[in-house]
């Protein structure tokens, strides 16, 4: 069984990851900076969403990355606080 002073500590160390989490624009970020600041978004899916945006042009919604292989309806529910989308021209 965990001590409390480990537990909170593990509790401060996913607190503190929440909080830098975010916000982030899905129309410059690269692939890397998806990876970190998004949650359940790795690198291979974050080279997916920017693949996808140079082939179809910038997102206009949040709900587009539905489109992008791999992201779904959960993925984009925990991160809809933290996308951000701003037009690109393209």
């Amino acid at each position: 069984m965990l001590s409390v002073k480990t537990w909170l500590a593990a509790a401060s160390l996913f607190v503190s990851s929440l909080a830098a989490a975010g916000p982030v624009d899905i129309n410059t970020a690269n692939a890397e900076m998806l990876a970190q600041e998004l949650e359940g978004i790795g690198p291979a899916r974050a080279r997916a969403i920017v693949a996808y945006r140079e082939a179809n042009g910038s997102f206009t919604s949040a709900d587009q990355l539905l489109e992008v292989q791999g992201v779904g309806p959960r993925v984009l529910d925990i991160n809809r606080d933290n996308i951000r989308l701003k037009p690109t021209d393209r």
